[in-house]
């Protein structure tokens, strides 16, 4: 192993070299992602997709991407079927967001959701004389309105509907619908305040 001294003078020219060439290799690494998301897709992507990262992509492609959209790396986005994704005007997805739909999962403009969020449409079956992993889908539509927050975590689940400006607490399973405005977090997700008490709160 190199003395600290010879270390930093060998890592000295590297350091250098890593600052002055750091805006072009985050451009052309966001330059490739893109292009590969791009070419994953069934639907033209927007040029206005900003993505940090590669993305994975599975199945039929059939994700309808808005303008505007702010992309972490990491992303698993999954279609089957007549499954689709729509992802509305500036909608954020960050680092390890799972997205999967053999109906449909809509999200509305704005909304912005954390990092390692789980959203599927569909549940397992089991059938008589055939094994899990054989064993049929049944799917119903996940609808996300606009603005809304979901934090970190969360597990959005067959057939919710979210309503405009809710929040979703990090960690929280949704396995019901979730008013407009509304707060809810934890397992299963249950309301803890909205928007409307929020504001009276801080108004007292």
């Amino acid at each position: 192993m190199p003395s600290n001294a010879l270390k930093s003078a060998l890592a000295a020219p590297l350091v250098f070299c890593h600052r002055r060439m750091a805006g072009v290799l985050e451009l052309s690494r966001r330059l490739r992602a893109f292009a590969a998301l791009r070419a994953k897709l069934t639907i033209p992507l927007p040029d206005s997709t900003v993505i940090l990262g590669p993305a994975q992509v599975y199945g039929t492609g059939r994700v309808r991407c808005g303008e505007g959209l702010l992309i972490y790396p990491h992303q698993y986005w999954e279609t089957w079927g007549d499954g689709e994704i729509v992802l509305g005007d500036g909608v954020v997805l960050s680092s390890g967001v799972h997205l999967v739909a053999y109906d449909g999962i809509f999200i509305g403009k704005g909304t912005m959701i954390g990092e390692y969020t789980s959203i599927r449409d569909a549940n397992h079956t089991r059938e008589a004389g055939q094994t899990l992993r054989d064993s049929g889908h049944i799917a119903k539509p996940i609808a996300i309105g606009k603005e809304v927050w979901i934090g970190r975590g969360a597990a959005i689940l067959s057939g919710v509907t979210i309503g405009d400006g809710a929040t979703v607490g990090a960690n929280a399973v949704v396995t019901r619908d979730v008013p407009a405005g509304a707060v809810v977090a934890g397992v299963p997700a249950v309301p803890i305040r909205s928007k409307s008490c929020a504001a009276m709160e801080t108004a007292s």
